[in-house]
């Protein structure tokens, strides 16, 4: 249930009532439940209030979701994320500002990593079958040494399913160190248990048996072989995430929140495919409903735990 196209798009939300009824039909696909008595009655009161005709409990359409206590208009809102899931290279706070006419950047800013929190499913599917895991390095001085032990640099982790010659989905997550126990527990979370997992030979690897996977070695100093020829998928998504970074964001992403980027470059990537932009919104939209309120104070404090001692990821290939 979602609009095709722009033309559907503004046509079916083309008055607040609409937006309304879109995300009531969300929040409830079976109908109110009063969050007191779970009564199903209800009377629509103005603003999007609602109140419960048994115990008389009132309750607002948009509590407890993104869209909890917004002073702007919902239809705003839908432009929002209809312009940032049909950007098929990204989205940036300023191209944000623009496309709506956003008086100020803060809000945009704001608005953007809201949406980036949406755009991780709670409860997702961990990654199966056979996936290859690597790490990427980004940030830092364009000189100096690169790859693992590289000073200055900000260590993302990559999991990527291999699909044949292709690549299924994928995860991305900023890791502290290169210690077994920050690669182990990125695996656990986002691989499924018995799957074959693929790395080269860094140490910090080898409990990957231990830990209930089917590990494969890939060793690039016996093959003779470059590291990309041995693990395509996520040298390849390495490359993507770099060229996004720099061409979207400009190179600008500031240390702390790269996480959220991460999950935003991991939502596009793995809906790549997707027939219709529309389905994307349709996917962000309810996400969006389920996700707990966040206020711009909750977005500029450091809950990732990222070294905020780097400011900004500005990479040129490292």
């Amino acid at each position: 249930d979602y609009p095709r196209n722009l033309v559907e798009f503004s046509e079916r939300f083309a008055s607040e009532k609409a937006c309304e009824a879109y995300i009531f039909a969300l929040r409830w696909p079976d109908g109110f439940a009063c969050p007191r008595c779970s009564r199903t009655e209800v009377w629509r009161k103005s603003r999007g209030r609602l109140m419960c005709r048994s115990c008389l409990y009132e309750t607002s359409l948009t509590s407890g979701t993104l869209f909890h206590k917004t002073r702007k208009p919902l239809r705003l809102w839908f432009h929002a994320m209809w312009w940032v899931t049909s950007q098929k290279n990204g989205a940036s706070a300023l191209g944000l500002q623009r496309a709506l006419g956003l008086g100020s950047y803060q809000t945009a800013w704001t608005w953007l990593h809201k949406l980036r929190r949406a755009m991780v499913r709670p409860g997702r599917d961990r990654l199966r079958g056979e996936v290859e895991v690597d790490e990427s390095y980004l940030g830092g001085p364009d000189d100096g040494p690169r790859g693992r032990g590289a000073e200055g640099k900000t260590t993302v982790v990559i999991a990527a399913e291999i699909r044949g010659r292709a690549t299924g989905r994928i995860r991305l997550r900023v890791v502290p160190d290169v210690s077994s126990d920050s690669l182990l527990s990125f695996i656990r979370d986002v691989v499924e248990p018995g799957s074959v997992v693929v790395t080269d030979g860094w140490l910090a690897y080898r409990q990957l048996s231990e830990a209930g996977y089917t590990h494969r070695i890939q060793n690039i100093k016996r093959s003779g072989r470059s590291a990309h020829e041995l693990l395509p998928r996520v040298h390849r998504v390495a490359s993507l995430l770099r060229r996004w970074i720099l061409g979207t964001h400009q190179g600008g992403v500031a240390g702390k929140h790269l996480n959220y980027y991460l999950d935003e470059f991991t939502f596009r990537f793995n809906r790549r495919r997707s027939s219709h932009r529309g389905l994307l919104f349709f996917r962000l939209m309810k996400q969006a409903v389920e996700l707990d309120p966040l206020t711009y104070r909750d977005l500029v404090k450091n809950p990732a735990g990222v070294d905020e001692s780097i400011a900004t990821v500005h990479d040129r290939g490292s």
